[in-house]
């Protein structure tokens, strides 16, 4: 069995900030880049919140780590999980409660070839603006049930569409949970407007960063068509995946 990935070997440390905003933000990495090719949203977030606990990016600079976010079942992800398998790669799959509770096969497979589960909400609700109260059991409600059904503890969290607030980064903290954003991303969510392989894995690719966290979902045809191609594209630039 493969090792579990350790995410926070690779993430800057976290400790409490405090004085931060509490208006909601909607995460985006943006367009623009750096000289290092990292997205400018990314860099600016992870300045502002790794202190809470919060990352867009890893301190791995010959790194990109591959993460996807498990709403519900498509038909993908045993083929995501064959490639996966073939490339010795390992990934994170944060789960909503609905895809823990319904595909049981699937996530002892994640468990089993070791990959990491993150929690993506036991209802897939935006935190941004909850109370206290609401965000922990949002939270903890899927913790225990992926820790009693399965046997696993999850320790990372991603939140649904990417809204937030810097209350909502502390309140996670405190219950934990380093939460996880990402620094690439494309349009792979629409099932009935998939985009064309070619000119997803070159725009994939284009995006390659040290320190990258890729978002992908698994609901998406166009993914599993080309996950060992964009595995060797990354590869052949120089990156560990």
């Amino acid at each position: 069995m493969k090792r579990q990935m350790n995410l926070l070997a690779v993430l800057t440390a976290a400790s409490l900030l405090t004085g931060l905003p509490v208006s909601a933000e909607g995460y985006g990495q943006g367009r623009e880049r750096d000289a290092l090719n990292r997205p400018s949203g990314a860099v600016s977030f992870q300045a502002q919140y790794a202190e809470s606990g919060a990352y867009a990016l890893s301190s791995d600079p010959s790194r990109i780590i591959l993460t996807f976010d498990q709403g519900y079942e498509n038909g993908y992800t045993a083929a995501i999980l064959d490639t996966l398998l073939e490339k010795h790669v390992t990934a994170i799959f944060f789960l909503t409660g609905d895809y823990a509770k319904k595909e049981p096969a699937l996530v002892r497979r994640m468990i089993a070839e070791g990959h990491t589960l993150g929690n993506h909400g036991m209802t897939h609700a935006s935190v941004a603006g909850m109370n206290s109260s609401a965000i922990e059991e949002e939270l903890v409600s899927l913790h225990g049930y992926v820790q009693e059904r399965y046997g696993y503890s999850m320790q990372y969290f991603r939140p649904p569409c990417g809204e937030y607030d810097a209350f909502a980064l502390e309140k996670i903290r405190s219950l934990g949970y380093s939460t996880v954003f990402w620094s690439a991303a494309y349009v792979d969510w629409k099932t009935d407007d998939q985009p064309e392989p070619s000119a997803a894995l070159a725009q994939l690719t284009d995006m390659a960063h040290g320190g990258a966290v890729y978002l992908l979902h698994s609901v998406s045809e166009t993914n599993a068509k080309i996950l060992g191609d964009l595995i060797d594209a990354l590869r052949e630039k120089g990156y560990t995946v």
